[in-house]
């Protein structure tokens, strides 16, 4: 039996969520540093950042994995 409320699940999470949450905690400047995708440090928005990251499965678990990291230190994150 698998505990939805753990940090460690994503579920019922979208990665838009996830986008919006990270950006908040981190901008987009930061989050550049923190996973190096020229969609993240070119110009970036949301919108161009869900499209690429929906296209690229490496590029989308290096996000999925910062925000469970993110969630597991900062309980005040929010998706």
């Amino acid at each position: 039996m698998s505990n939805t409320n753990s940090p460690d699940s994503l579920h019922g999470v979208t990665l838009e969520k996830i986008l919006i949450a990270l950006e908040r905690h981190y901008g987009w400047e930061e989050l550049g540093r923190q996973v190096p995708i020229r969609c993240f440090q070119s110009n970036p928005s949301l919108s161009s950042s869900l499209k690429f990251l929906r296209k690229t499965p490496w590029a989308r678990t290096k996000v999925e994995e910062l925000y469970k990291e993110t969630v597991r230190s900062s309980a005040g994150l929010n998706p």
